[in-house]
């Protein structure tokens, strides 16, 4: 089974992007909700097929458009990228990735070949 539940770490990162209305969703079963989207998109399912411990699937699926036609999606890779950025959160592979691209352009740069990717061109 994928898995769906978020831990503690990753739910205080994501509860403050998620709006409360007046009238719901109700705190307590927001964090079910939204490991509900989680599942869906982890596991490929249809909302139909969601397990009954994340809700309703209407339920899930309303929230999910309203989080998505709200930017809350937006929002959290946005401020997860400026994280990345800022050194609080680079993973190892792509840290590496990094340093060896930068490693190729100094070699190209040095050995005197053109830096710019062909298949970008800059003219239109």
């Amino acid at each position: 089974m994928t898995r769906a539940r978020l831990t503690d770490e990753e739910w205080e990162f994501v509860e403050p992007f998620l709006p409360i209305g007046r009238f719901g969703p109700y705190p307590e079963r927001l964090r079910e909700q939204f490991e509900g989207v989680i599942w869906r998109f982890r596991t490929g399912g249809r909302w139909r097929e969601m397990p009954e411990r994340f809700g309703p699937w209407q339920t899930v699926y309303n929230r999910f458009r309203r989080w998505r036609d709200g930017g809350v999606f937006q929002a959290l890779l946005e401020t997860r990228a400026r994280r990345d950025v800022a050194g609080a959160r680079v993973g190892a592979e792509t840290l590496t990735a990094i340093e060896e691209a930068a490693a190729r352009k100094k070699e190209r740069m040095r050995d005197g070949e053109n830096t710019r990717d062909a298949r970008f061109p800059t003219t239109p």
